[in-house]
């Protein structure tokens, strides 16, 4: 007994100690705009990238697609090392380059020996600033980004998602998916791509960010040395401001019979990124849970809309989902189902949403914090990982926020907070819908509008 004491204590100190022992995010910010940020430790390798405020929010109608172009083209070659050389200087350091581009950012980062660091920073600065965008690159692209949109459509989650921000916010640029549209991509030219780096890619919509072996201060050197120049400030123009993008509770529904399983997802107007509420949902989300056919536990799982789904066989999957932008957010589910169980799983996870805005227990909540508490520390495996949150939060926040102080949001949320904050954001609110696949059991949107709300005597 004396022994298991120890064990408990021991577990419960290292968890405590683990957040207070995080090394802390040191933030410098260069005259230019940027801003170069680092956690440095003992590990032999570093991740460096870059984070830039630029995606397909900011690009118009016109223009959707050219910030997921431009992610192809940036390694292909740069004026400096042309063709395939770039990649190759990077495979000479055993070094692993990557990117992608969302709606609201787009990222390059480079894992590679902490020694090699300098050379990373030079590299991330020469992919920004001289992109070759040779045309024959730019033709031989974009067969390339065709072919891969033509992949993504065989996607039905990521397409029911594109739906689903193109009904949210339709009219405005968050309705744009993040790769563009295939006629956009036809159309693109050099001078379209051009154009979008010298708009976007500037010193104060960037953050350079590390983490792993390396030292801040010799970071911040090699930044002055590779990220200042004409090319990375703005010449007398302000930061291009973002337009508001107002949510609409509407639907787009994609009936296709020939297709073995519906995708349904359902959303109402969450929160911004910078917004306390998210935590209170983020915790509202644990509770509800996620599952996959493929768990274990049946109709034991601690999650009640899991132990129904299993004992009803309401569907192949369901997860809930908290997706934030600046000044505005998408707080929902997604579920992958049978064409005979929709309406029964879209009764059961709307009954789930209203008992946590009417009746959720101390017990559900405590559960959930511990769950956000495993995944916030899980975090801290890798030097991307790391390097990713640096680089995310000081675009979403303007700081990097420390792990303990999420803890202690997270340890301040109830279960009165979160019946209060999901009542504010669910209850009696008018849902975005979108839907794919053998839909036609799915409710007219009036009957699924009117199970927002319970008439409670």
């Amino acid at each position: 007994a004396a022994l298991l004491t120890l064990t408990r204590k021991r577990g419960a100190a290292t968890y405590a100690q683990t957040l207070q022992n995080i090394p802390e995010t040191q933030v410098t910010t260069l005259e230019n705009g940027l801003r170069v940020a680092s956690e440095e430790s003992n590990q032999p390798t570093c991740t460096v990238g870059l984070w830039i405020e630029a995606g397909s929010r900011y690009e118009d109608a016109k223009t959707n697609g050219a910030g997921f172009f431009m992610e192809h083209m940036a390694f292909k070659g740069t004026k400096k090392r042309p063709g395939s050389a770039f990649e190759k200087e990077v495979e000479s350091l055993g070094a692993h380059l990557n990117g992608y581009t969302s709606r609201e950012q787009t990222a390059f980062y480079i894992k590679a020996l902490s020694k090699d660091m300098p050379k990373v920073v030079e590299l991330l600065s020469d992919l920004v600033q001289n992109c070759a965008l040779e045309d024959s690159q730019i033709e031989k692209e974009r067969g390339v980004i065709l072919q891969e949109l033509k992949e993504m459509d065989s996607n039905l989650t990521h397409v029911t998602f594109d739906y689903l921000h193109a009904t949210a916010y339709q009219g405005t640029a968050l309705a744009h998916t993040a790769e563009g549209t295939t006629e956009n991509i036809k159309r693109l030219t050099r001078a379209d791509l051009a154009s979008y780096i010298d708009t976007h890619f500037k010193a104060p919509r960037m953050v350079l960010a590390a983490a792993g072996g390396i030292s801040h201060r010799e970071l911040v050197d090699a930044a002055k040395q590779h990220f200042t120049g004409a090319p990375f400030t703005y010449k007398g123009d302000s930061v291009p401001a973002l337009a508001r993008c107002r949510f609409t509770g509407s639907e787009i529904r994609a009936r296709d019979d020939a297709l073995p399983l519906a995708h349904i997802a359902l959303a109402v107007e969450g929160p911004g990124w910078a917004d306390p509420d998210n935590v209170v949902l983020n915790v509202a989300n644990a509770i509800i849970g996620r599952y996959d056919r493929t768990f274990g536990g049946g109709k034991n799982q601690s999650s009640r809309l899991a132990a129904l789904a299993v004992e009803h066989n309401l569907c192949h999957s369901f997860e809930p989902f908290n997706t934030s932008y600046s000044d505005t957010g998408l707080f929902g589910f997604h579920f992958v189902s049978d064409p005979l169980s929709i309406d029964d799983m879209m009764f059961c996870a709307q009954r789930e949403w209203m008992r946590l805005c009417t009746s959720t227990t101390e017990s559900e909540v405590t559960r959930a914090k511990n769950y956000l508490r495993s995944a916030m520390v899980a975090q801290l495996d890798g030097t991307t990982r790391v390097c990713e949150n640096i680089g995310s939060h000081l675009l979403h926040y303007g700081r990097c926020i420390p792990l303990e102080e999420w803890d202690a949001r997270i340890s301040a949320v109830d279960a009165r907070m979160v019946r209060d904050v999901c009542s504010k954001y669910i209850y009696d609110k008018c849902p975005a819908i979108a839907a794919v696949g053998p839909i036609e059991q799915l409710l007219d949107y009036n009957r699924i509008r009117s199970a927002m709300y319970w008439i409670r005597l």
